[in-house]
């Protein structure tokens, strides 16, 4: 994400990191907008406080430096917020810039998202995010599958995170308000020794749901069904492979064509345009 930005020019007067987790793009948002406040958000009380511990950490320092140079630096250092992405505590036209690195997929609603971040983007502010595609956790998906039919039981609603695809992420984009989207993406393989520090890993990220509802019995016999699953993926090489499609987007929020109460929109310069000339 932080290569992707060195390709587009801007210069924010506010930076908002919508999903800030710990605060790990805090400091470069705050280095690469030095005169820019940079506001984090997150729904996670938990991880604002690790993200504030981490600003105090690295700030500190800072208060014995001349005002100006402090200034130059970021003294003013990101502010960070608790509130959901759709439900954002700050007022319209609040950010000329809005970041979200790995994030959105979180939402469950990513529909109600966009229309929000571009609510508080000023016209011709950026929007820059990624977030997971439904390629991601594939071998996962399959072994639940064989764990399920290995055991004779029907599947739960979603045993695994479902991630939208990048065309629907475009065509919420537009929809929402948002000019010139940019999608792309990447594919990335991560490789395990064992399944246990595989499903180790997504239940940290909180990608697998199912063991937080099931009967302790069946948790254990689906988990047993299901390492068995993942041991019979092991590549060549003894290794599990887990996929991750990394989606990457970014648009500007568009000059209005309607005001607040439904009216459209005409500017003077185009007045008369369209008009037969006279002969």
């Amino acid at each position: 994400m932080n290569e992707r930005l060195e390709y587009i020019k801007v210069s924010p007067a506010a930076v908002l990191d919508a999903g800030c987790g710990p605060g790990d793009d805090l400091p470069a948002l705050r280095a690469r907008f030095p005169e820019a406040p940079v506001f984090g958000v997150d729904l996670s009380g938990a991880m604002l406080a690790r993200a504030g511990r981490r600003e105090v950490e690295q700030t500190t320092w800072r208060r014995w430096l001349p005002a100006s140079l402090g200034r130059a630096l970021g003294q003013r250092g990101p502010r960070v917020a608790q509130a959901d992405f759709a439900a954002l505590p700050f007022p319209g036209g609040a950010f000329d810039l809005i970041w979200s690195n790995l994030a959105l997929h979180w939402h469950s609603r990513p529909d109600t998202v966009f229309p929000e971040w571009q609510r508080v983007l000023r016209v011709n502010g950026l929007l820059m995010f990624s977030t997971l595609g439904p390629d991601t956790l594939r071998e996962l998906r399959a072994a639940c599958a064989d764990a399920e039919a290995a055991l004779g039981i029907a599947p739960p609603a979603a045993r695994v995170i479902d991630f939208v695809d990048m065309h629907d992420l475009g065509d919420m984009l537009v929809e929402s308000g948002f000019e010139i989207p940019v999608m792309d993406q990447e594919v990335l393989t991560v490789t395990y020794k064992s399944a246990d520090s595989l499903l180790a890993d997504v239940r940290r990220w909180g990608a697998y749901p199912f063991e937080r509802t099931a009967p302790r019995h069946a948790m254990r016999r689906f988990r047993a069904a299901l390492g068995d699953a993942l041991d019979a993926r092991r590549r060549e090489d003894g290794t599990i492979a887990l996929t991750f499609e990394v989606i990457y987007g970014h648009a500007w929020k568009a000059v209005p064509r309607t005001t607040a109460e439904g009216h459209g929109i005409v500017r003077i310069e185009d007045i008369g345009r369209g008009r037969p000339k006279n002969r």
